[in-house]
């Protein structure tokens, strides 16, 4: 028996369920790196005018979705103002919107420090939430992590988020 033990402990360890298996993202032609805290984070690319890159959770959209926007901004603008401006160019528009706790965000220190922003809103029918970093990069740059995802599965993921976001960094 106690043996049994070792071998699906050595088994765990190997597989990587015992030790997080977390992995670093970084590509050539992007200028960050993260690191993603589970297998199941999976990089896409979305192609518009640029090349995107963007993190699905378990192939679902509705599971966890992470996008990434740079913001050039007037020097000591405050991560409150762009979150103020998502509100009105975006976020206001969604069904059912609602922010979640105070206006003013929380604070949020990682690699990079900023603030966080959470609302909910509907989509299809379907409780839905969204997570805004804001990290600042210098005074003229300000990275948007916005994750967004059905309710339960985006509280359910909020470790994971909260840890991708605090290893955000510039390459």
């Amino acid at each position: 028996m106690r043996c049994q033990r070792k071998l699906l402990f050595v088994f765990l360890l190997v597989s990587g369920v015992a030790t997080g298996q977390t992995q670093t993202f970084t590509r050539d032609g992007v200028e960050f790196a993260l690191e993603l805290p589970s297998q199941q984070w999976r990089a896409v690319s979305r192609l518009d005018v640029h090349d995107h890159v963007e993190f699905i959770y378990e192939g679902d959209a509705a599971n966890g979705y992470l996008r990434l926007r740079k913001n050039m901004v007037d020097a000591g603008t405050l991560p409150e103002v762009l979150f103020q401006r998502d509100e009105r160019q975006t976020l206001h528009s969604l069904p059912g919107y609602v922010v979640c706790g105070e206006c003013i965000g929380e604070k949020f220190a990682g690699r990079l420090s900023g603030m966080t922003f959470n609302y909910e809103y509907s989509s299809g029918g379907q409780p839905m939430a969204g997570r805004l970093y804001y990290l600042q990069v210098d005074n003229r740059t300000i990275y948007t992590l916005h994750f967004t995802g059905a309710r339960d599965k985006l509280q359910a993921l909020r470790d994971q988020i909260d840890s991708m976001a605090r290893t955000f960094r510039m390459k």
